[in-house]
């Protein structure tokens, strides 16, 4: 059986309160907080009280989010990164997310791989001190100064830093960067989403068009999800949803249900084949 997380854009226009209670009652394994959508962050609770009714509904804090742009090393992104470590260990956070730079600046190699190496090498010593892993999330789009999952894997070896960062496998974000090899080991959770406007390019998909996923998904997620399951990962699925038309879902709960049972059901049908 998957496991299944809820990340709060998803469900961006709720308060954390609703959030919260609706993920308990899909039987969620856990969920990823953010601190990057409109409004006080966790509607203004304190971490401690986040931390308190997530176990009170059985929840893990999955994650954190978010340091932007990690991989651009400056005094301001090292105090973002040490405030970020003081929420999630006041909260209980098993992770914080860590967001490469994607405003199209940077982007060849030498200054990529520079830019990388030297931030997670100030990265390192603020994990280790506070004992948490950061998930580093390559992005698809051709903005990025971090699409290919093999790169970061390869630098975190060389680094010898695998102890303190994995990375996030986003289906939505693969799927754009042309897919290419999973890692099923070093991965610390799978964002899944889908996109279902047939209007699209691949080259013109954005955040908006991240729905639920279901029979009409262009982006291969039961491909890519049984691919992770048969490489051995055994992590949670979490729902990452950005359209505005999941977050005015009328009864959105009912949604998110469907698509569990939608993705659940063919997993079980390739166990069985």
């Amino acid at each position: 059986m998957l496991g299944f997380g809820l990340n709060q854009v998803t469900m961006a226009n709720a308060p954390v309160a609703r959030f919260v209670e609706t993920a308990a009652q899909l039987g969620m394994v856990g969920v990823e907080l953010r601190n990057d959508l409109a409004g006080p962050v966790f509607d203004g609770w304190s971490a401690g009280k986040v931390g308190q009714v997530l176990k009170d509904h059985g929840l893990r804090l999955l994650g954190l989010s978010q340091v932007y742009p990690f991989d651009r090393w400056t005094d301001e992104v090292a105090g973002d990164l040490r405030a970020l470590i003081d929420v999630a260990d006041e909260a209980g956070a098993e992770t914080i997310s860590l967001i490469p730079c994607n405003d199209g600046s940077g982007l060849d190699t030498q200054a990529r791989q520079h830019n990388l190496t030297k931030s997670l090498e100030a990265c390192q010593p603020l994990l280790d001190a506070a004992g948490i892993k950061a998930l580093i999330e390559p992005l698809g789009f051709s903005s990025a100064t971090l699409r290919n999952k093999a790169e970061l894997v390869a630098a975190l070896k060389t680094l010898e830093a695998e102890s303190h960062f994995q990375l996030v496998h986003d289906t939505f974000h693969h799927a754009l960067a042309g897919g290419g090899p999973i890692f099923p080991n070093e991965t610390g959770i799978v964002h899944i989403s889908g996109v279902v406007d047939p209007t699209v390019s691949m080259a013109q998909m954005e955040d908006k068009h991240r729905v639920l996923i279901d029979r009409d998904d262009r982006l291969g997620n039961l491909e890519q999800i049984a691919q992770l399951q048969s490489a051995g990962y055994r992590g949670v699925y979490s729902f990452e949803c950005f359209s505005p038309n999941v977050h005015n879902h009328p009864s959105l709960k009912e949604a998110i249900k469907k698509s569990m049972n939608f993705i659940s059901s063919h997993m079980q049908e390739d166990m069985a084949a």
